[in-house]
């Protein structure tokens, strides 16, 4: 791109150094760089322990799972509520137990589906080790 010249019709002198920033990877931390920047961050609290990690893992296959099927009230239901559990598990770290139930509720319900799945089992699994039954 060439500049637009001066107003005496001569061409500006481009710079000859131009100042690049490169970033690689960042964790953990907010920073700008140039004028007139807005940083915000956004810190989750993901999974609090191996068992809360396995179940969100499970969820988010399932999810990937259902997707594929043709939509019905159950899988819906069903869905919705992998989502609920997924957002608590990445924001608070961790789903209650209430929240477990009713995703333990809507695996059953969907049960003739999710059972024939490697992902629907491993929610129930998961669950049934969280909730202890």
């Amino acid at each position: 791109m060439t500049p637009a010249p001066t107003p005496d019709g001569q061409q500006p002198q481009q710079s000859q150094s131009r100042r690049t920033v490169h970033i690689g990877s960042v964790t953990g931390s907010a920073f700008a760089v140039g004028d007139h920047n807005t940083v915000t961050q956004h810190q989750h609290a993901g999974p609090a322990d191996e068992s809360q990690a396995e179940l969100l893992r499970a969820v988010q296959e399932l999810r990937a799972d259902l997707a594929r099927f043709v939509a019905s009230d159950t899988t819906e239901v069903l869905d919705a509520e992998l989502v609920s559990v997924a957002d608590e598990i990445e924001t608070a770290g961790g789903a209650a137990p209430g929240r477990l139930a009713r995703l333990q509720e809507a695996l059953t319900a969907a049960g003739a589906l999710t059972g024939t799945l490697a992902s629907g089992v491993a929610v129930a699994e998961a669950l049934r080790a969280l909730l202890g039954g």
